[in-house]
């Protein structure tokens, strides 16, 4: 028969084993009693711990969008930095562009204009040369005219002089003939070139007509004609002299039949 655990006085000695039963029922029994004391609010605390150690979990997702965003952005301001550097550009060139088509155009002016001053100067050589030739020509058909009239002689006899004398009385606009020379001639000189009258009213006077026309020194004077000697005896000089006064009193020696 088993002993009287329960007789008065008498306590049983406790195991080892009985020792450790006790104390995990008492442990057990302190847990309980602590889970039934929390108060009512410990499930938020409960829940906030979670919350907290949920947050501190997942932390790394955030993390990896903050780290994206920031991907973004910088992408974002190097496409800007891109596109401003673009413009830049596109503005540099587009003012090299307007400075090279300004300087092209300047270039092109200043060129038609030293081509057109060219043009005014090679237009004003070439008139020059022409106004030169033409006066070379014109010089040169002057000398020849003047050759050609110096070429031209005459005899020195009454034929002689009295051709001479047309020849320069056509250039000087004087009328007479041939005939009408010759005529008044003979009748005042018989063709005498130092002829001299000292007998009519014109010798008395101290004037004497003198050479083949007759001609008193003072009408020989006022009607003298360039070109001629002024020796009141020389035929040529004396014969225009002469027709040079009669066309001026008669219209021409022509129409001088007589003393005149």
């Amino acid at each position: 028969m088993p002993k009287n655990i329960k007789t008065p006085g008498h306590r049983p000695t406790l195991t080892k084993l009985h020792k450790l039963s006790i104390a995990g029922v008492a442990t057990l029994g302190a847990a309980a009693l602590g889970f039934s004391l929390v108060p009512g609010n410990s499930q938020t605390t409960t829940d906030d711990a979670a919350v907290s150690a949920a947050k501190v979990s997942y932390s790394e997702q955030p993390i990896k969008d903050v780290k994206a965003s920031v991907t973004d952005q910088l992408a974002g301001s190097d496409l800007k930095a891109q596109d401003i550097a673009a413009k830049k550009k596109a503005a540099a060139d587009a003012t090299a562009a307007a400075k090279t088509k300004a300087a092209n155009a300047l270039a092109a002016k200043k060129k038609a204009a030293a081509q057109a001053t060219a043009k005014k100067i090679a237009a004003k050589k070439k008139a020059s040369a022409e106004r030169a030739k033409d006066a070379t020509a014109s010089r040169s058909t002057q000398r020849i005219k003047i050759e050609t009239v110096a070429a031209k002689t005459y005899a020195n006899n009454l034929d002689g002089w009295i051709r001479e004398s047309l020849d320069i009385m056509k250039d000087k606009g004087i009328p007479g003939s041939y005939h009408g020379l010759h005529k008044n001639i003979m009748r005042e000189s018989s063709g005498n070139p130092m002829a001299i009258n000292d007998w009519d009213i014109n010798a008395i006077n101290g004037i004497p007509s003198k050479g083949l026309l007759q001609v008193i020194p003072p009408t020989f004077k006022a009607y003298h004609v360039p070109g001629t000697s002024w020796n009141i005896y020389d035929p040529v000089a004396n014969i225009t002299a002469a027709c040079n006064y009669a066309a001026d009193k008669y219209g021409s020696m022509d129409n001088v039949n007589s003393a005149y």
